[in-house]
């Protein structure tokens, strides 16, 4: 089988590798990108640097590899959208990122239809999702072009297309969840009827060809990225569950051919379409992950991130965080939510509070572990975890603590490009199942709980009330 090229193109970053036709990575290049944080909530990106992110990390991996490849495939940031003149592709608004609060007022205004909204799309109504932001677009920004998801765009720069993929579709609260349709009731709910939108497509569909990265190549494989690490990370079958630490932290269940609306306050999305069958997840989300340990450096509380463990004390002392930087998604749902620590003292130091910003990482994906086992009607009983936060060995462990089951780190640091790379592969090879495709891993490193499960439900409980105080502005 052929080389192919995948591009992870997310928040942070921009990384392309070249995967070979063991599905192993021979050259990884990588772009930074730095979001800009707004006062009220903005966060933006400029969408030429995403453009120019791509191409460089692109052709770096490529000249790294010196191999041609089949194909070119995409991953992206999932929610981030923008608007652009479909004639030029030339960008008309910045990409307000996934992270950007701003259309709040627009979801409160449309309380109302919030359980049409759920019940049709899997979703929250909640400004994290791409339609109240392409809302807020059009009622502040501009009127012109169209408005859609960045991957639409950056396709549409390589090779022409006006498409997105059904995974990314599924996360704009506008597409019906059980026909994987757009949903033209939902567009007149958030004042975008008549908005032109894209095809959507499987992630297994050749797209068109480019020559933005050299000799002319299909664009195939197209997903997002979250449900591109579920693949990658063989998480095929019902219940088997994994959570990447990037930016935030996002846990996602594989729910097979059910598209169960969750009762847990969780959100449902389709995982891909392959093969012509639609697949599900449910999933929760942690706004701040590796944003949080961006902040404790910029806040002065640890040198680097790479130092993150050599500064974390051997106990918080007491101190309990809830990372809330930005608010908090599943189940709580609520954008107007801020960080904090409790339980400080005189004895108090960075350690204690790297530590407790760690566990706090740790106990928000703990807290949707259970959420998730609820939905699923059985608990999980591993936990697959990607990302660049992985190297932590102390969050890792406080993860299988917190969690009390074993979490197994996935072996390379490209899942969510090798998921992408997965569906490229499918694209070009009719014939090849996607079990074959995905293959077998075996994980680098496994932690086990060590704490009881009576220390756990505790840490949890203290922690679950420190929430409820710090929503209440309260102290415990």
């Amino acid at each position: 089988m052929p080389y192919l090229l995948a591009v992870d193109q997310g928040t942070s970053a921009t990384k392309a590798t070249v995967i070979d036709e063991n599905g192993q990575v021979t050259a990884i290049a990588e772009v930074a990108l730095r979001p800009q944080y707004l006062p009220g909530g903005g966060v933006e990106q400029d969408p030429e640097a995403l453009f120019d992110s791509v191409v460089a990390a692109g052709r770096q991996a490529l000249a790294q590899a010196g191999v041609p490849v089949a194909a070119v495939a995409l991953a992206n940031q999932g929610e981030t959208v923008l608007a652009w003149d479909r004639k030029t592709g030339r960008p008309l608004s910045p990409a307000i990122v996934w992270q950007d609060r701003r259309a709040e007022p627009i979801c409160t205004a449309l309380s109302a239809s919030s359980e049409l909204v759920a019940a049709r799309t899997g979703l929250v109504l909640d400004p994290y999702f791409s339609a109240p932001k392409m809302a807020w677009i059009r009622e502040n920004l501009t009127r012109d072009g169209v408005v859609t998801t960045t991957d639409t765009w950056l396709v549409h720069r390589l090779c022409g297309a006006f498409v997105t993929d059904a995974s990314t579709a599924s996360r704009s609260l506008l597409l019906d969840l059980d026909s994987a349709q757009w949903d033209q009731e939902l567009l007149a709910v958030f004042g975008l009827a008549g908005e032109p939108l894209p095809d959507i497509v499987d992630s297994d569909d050749i797209i068109g060809t480019t020559a933005v990265f050299g000799p002319s190549i299909p664009v195939a494989g197209l997903i997002v990225d979250q449900q591109a690490a579920l693949l990658a990370e063989s998480c095929i079958e019902p219940g088997t569950a994994k959570c990447t630490f990037g930016t935030g932290a996002f846990l996602l269940a594989q729910l097979g051919a059910n598209p169960a609306r969750s009762t847990a306050g969780l959100t449902t999305s389709v995982a891909w379409r392959l093969r012509d069958h639609t697949s599900y997840c449910v999933d929760g989300q942690v706004y701040t992950a590796a944003s949080a340990v961006r902040w404790a450096v910029d806040a002065g509380l640890v040198a680097s991130a790479d130092q993150v463990d050599a500064t974390a004390a051997a106990d918080s002392g007491g101190v309990v965080c809830v990372p809330a930087l930005a608010g908090l998604a599943a189940p709580w749902w609520d954008s107007q939510a801020t960080a904090s620590f409790t339980g400080l003292t005189l004895s108090t130091g960075r350690g204690e509070l790297v530590r407790a910003l760690l566990e706090g990482i740790a106990a928000q994906v703990a807290a949707l572990t259970e959420l998730v086992a609820t939905d699923l009607g059985q608990p999980l009983t591993r936990l697959r975890v990607d990302g660049g936060l992985t190297r932590s060995a102390v969050l890792m462990q406080a993860q299988a603590d917190l969690a009390q089951i074993p979490v197994d780190v996935y072996p390379s640091p490209h899942a969510t490009a090798l998921g992408a790379g997965i569906c490229a592969r499918l694209a070009l090879h009719p014939d090849l199942g996607v079990d074959d495709a995905v293959g077998s891993w075996q994980p680098s490193r496994t932690y086990h709980p060590q704490w009881a499960p009576e220390r756990a439900a505790e840490f949890l409980d203290r922690w679950k009330r420190t929430v409820s105080a710090t929503k209440e502005n309260t102290t415990i």
